[in-house]
């Protein structure tokens, strides 16, 4: 039942007073960890606590505060974060440069008018042709990573007149319908099924089953619009194909004149130790989308950009592709602008390679001695753990989080988890984190005493 106007008030200027306050009183800091479990369990998703993504026992850490490497509860406890939003913070938490970009903007105007030339979209749209591979050039800005990802299965239909997409098993491209479709994970699709037609998963790493997925659906009739694929799949465990694997398919799509479509929302802006992932072969994709990281872990936004050819059709109709109501506004598009000058002023990709190099090095030296951690990989600073089981991979993941460290593991998916800490962690966090995982380990290992 709605409540009275009196009730809606009382509640909202709580909420709004908590939100200006400076420094709230400690009164106030336990009323909001008490408030918050229970306005989960009752108005967001009653299961999301139990699949959360914190690996937390209690309920006693709610997140209210960030910066650099760390994110602090409203008692102030720091976590050093070596999950960093699956990618979003490359450039820290509230980067100051950042930060201060997206408030002179709303200091201006937050957002547009969606008639008038809104001309921060233009100055990030360039930006963005400058520091993408080859001949990439025309942009289109949208909220989420799954929406980006609909946008360039959508380019990539229109600009071929074609049907089918090629993508990979485990590959993961968002939860929207197109998206899932193109997603290579059964528990993601299932529910939904049937699902868009014209989605063909082959083995990721495996050029030669695309070819042949290609080569078998014209031979029946069908026509090939793209290939989806992500440079490394994160959801899908960090896996990181051979090296002759992008060059292939760039072969491969040239030959059959299919668009090879790119996700690089979770590799790009100097994740993984290059500016984009694909960099990592020198390969130049026919659309690319990206996010996360690209709103500089303060704004969300993504997009999409593609070679010139694709958007002729776009000419007879700008607004065919899509018109989201917030893409592209310019307080998101000042944090991206903001981001790509403060990851080439400060070179983080480099960054992003050496300190993986580092940790990576640490974490090997752990696993040679420790075979309870199955496999360590990765590139930069999107590096994965592998452990026996899901139900082991959880267990450092909690005793992590105990250490008031946070990695991405959950409950449901934790065999493989991800290491993804901002560009800005310092060499004696990273110290801590390789130390602190082999304490927990040798701890682990008592709890778990099998054969590995």
């Amino acid at each position: 039942m709605r409540a009275t106007r009196e009730e809606i008030l009382k509640e909202a200027d709580r909420y709004y007073d908590w939100i200006i306050k400076p420094e709230l009183t400690e009164e106030e800091k336990d009323q909001v960890v008490q408030e918050s479990i229970p306005n989960f369990n009752q108005f967001v998703n009653p299961g999301w606590l139990e699949y959360r993504k914190s690996v937390s026992t209690d309920a006693t850490f709610v997140e209210w505060s960030d910066h650099d490497s760390v994110f602090a509860d409203t008692h102030g406890v720091e976590f050093l974060d070596c999950l960093g939003g699956y990618g979003i913070y490359t450039c820290g938490h509230r980067n100051p440069e950042i930060v201060k970009a997206v408030k002179c903007q709303l200091d201006r105007y937050a957002l547009h008018s969606q008639e008038l030339v809104d001309p921060l979209r233009g100055f990030l749209a360039k930006l963005v042709a400058m520091i993408t591979p080859g001949d990439l050039q025309f942009s289109f800005f949208t909220n989420g990573g799954a929406e980006a990802n609909e946008m360039m299965l959508k380019l990539a239909r229109l600009a071929s007149g074609k049907t089918f997409f090629i993508s990979t098993v485990l590959g993961f491209h968002g939860k929207s319908m197109g998206a899932v479709s193109a997603t290579g994970k059964a528990g993601y699709r299932t529910p939904y099924l049937p699902l868009i037609q014209g989605f063909q998963h082959v083995e990721f790493g495996d050029a030669s089953a695309v070819e042949k997925a290609i080569k078998n659906l014209i031979t029946v009739g069908e026509t090939v619009a793209g290939v989806i694929v992500e440079p490394i799949q994160g959801e899908g465990g960090v896996i990181i194909p051979p090296d002759d694997y992008f060059p292939r398919l760039r072969e491969i799509c040239d030959k059959y004149q299919v668009y090879l479509c790119v996700d690089e929302i979770q590799t790009g802006m100097g994740r993984t130790g290059t500016f984009w992932g694909v960099d990592h072969w020198n390969v130049v994709p026919d659309i690319m989308s990206f996010g996360k990281a690209f709103g500089g872990g303060v704004m969300p936004i993504t997009g999409i950009v593609a070679r010139p050819q694709l958007w002729e059709k776009m000419e007879e109709n700008p607004w065919i592709l899509g018109s989201p109501t917030f893409g592209g506004n310019p307080a998101c598009c000042a944090a991206a602008i903001a981001a790509i000058r403060f990851i080439v002023e400060n070179d983080v990709p480099r960054q992003c390679k050496e300190k993986g190099e580092y940790l990576l090095k640490g974490l090997r030296a752990i696993q040679a001695r420790r075979p309870i951690l199955r496999d360590v990989r990765g590139k930069g600073l999107l590096i994965g753990l592998e452990y026996p089981s899901d139900v082991i991979g959880y267990a450092v993941s909690k005793a992590l989080f105990k250490n008031r460290i946070l990695v991405g593991g959950t409950l449901n998916n934790a065999r493989v988890f991800r290491i993804e800490p901002p560009s800005v962690i310092r060499y004696d966090e990273m110290d801590r984190v390789i130390n602190t995982l082999d304490r927990v380990l040798g701890e682990v290992r008592l709890e778990f005493p099998g054969p590995y």
